[in-house]
């Protein structure tokens, strides 16, 4: 319903039966969270997240068969991580079917088993780099068909500045990664970059927390997805380097990241609440 004004005689400010807000001021962007109030409290809140990413991906059409994991380091164990046990499709994932894994591949919650391609990948991402709290890898049809041309991906669009300078090329595939080896390699051509194509397998992302890695996951897959069209329509036109720098500096970081998956969360947990369980 519009609202309903008194318009003012004489080129006075028109009057309104709005309650108007006092003191108004300009706000662009949100209050930073609160933190935790104790390490069960943030590992409860990474380990719903966990869930939610994984029924999110599902939505997206990322779940392929047994392939696909995505994984938390736990607040207090820093050497395990949280990750989803072998053979429970992403749309059904509950916190309760989470498990805990160690450095040495021991599931020390949980009794489901494991997918041995999500050890060597993750321990090896996750020991490499204290930074990383969470990291994503699946099947995703755009990033294995970008993963089969062997490059990086172009700054086409704004969406695609997130990754300008900010993602690399695995160009090693060797078959299903199982080897620790290999994990390591991958790991490395990571480094501190928020993605990496891993070529004739897929695409990978980290991040600072799992709802940035889980975004920067569909946000990267959507970037492989609009190149391989432009790139069927005609000759992309890319966005000069210094533009992109700037752009990549505007919305590179992981809060817009965070606060893009909380807008997709909260209708998910709306949903389908049995995913806290």
């Amino acid at each position: 319903m519009s609202a309903v004004f008194d318009i003012a005689r004489g080129g006075e400010r028109p009057r309104t039966r709005l309650a108007l807000n006092p003191d108004p001021q300009q706000k662009y962007w949100f209050d930073p969270p609160a933190p935790r109030p104790s390490i069960e409290a943030e590992r409860r809140h990474r380990q719903e997240r966990l869930a939610g990413a994984f029924r999110l991906f599902a939505r997206f059409g990322f779940a392929q068969g047994l392939a696909g994991h995505i994984t938390a380091r736990d607040p207090e164990l820093t050497d395990h991580f949280w990750v989803n046990p072998l053979g429970v499709n992403f749309s059904r994932i509950k916190v309760s079917d989470l498990l805990l894994v160690n450095a040495r591949g021991e599931t020390v919650v949980g009794d489901r088993p494991l997918n041995k391609a999500a050890f060597a990948i993750h321990a090896a991402i996750h020991e490499y780099n204290p930074k990383i709290i969470a990291a994503a890898h699946t099947h995703s049809t755009y990033g294995k068909a970008w993963s089969t041309l062997g490059r990086k991906l172009d700054a086409l669009t704004q969406d695609g500045c997130v990754f300008h300078d900010d993602h690399a090329l695995f160009d090693d595939f060797t078959g299903m990664v199982v080897d620790e080896g290999e994990g390591l390699r991958i790991a490395k051509a990571l480094g501190d970059r928020k993605g990496a194509i891993l070529k004739n397998h897929g695409i990978l992302t980290a991040g600072p927390s799992v709802e940035a890695a889980a975004w920067w996951y569909i946000a990267l897959d959507n970037a492989c997805h609009t190149q391989l069209l432009a790139e069927a329509a005609g000759q992309p036109q890319p966005i000069a380097d210094a533009i992109a720098r700037h752009t990549h500096g505007q919305i590179g970081g992981p809060e817009g990241a965070l606060h893009s998956f909380e807008s997709l969360y909260e209708g998910l947990v709306e949903a389908e609440p049995e995913l806290l369980d």
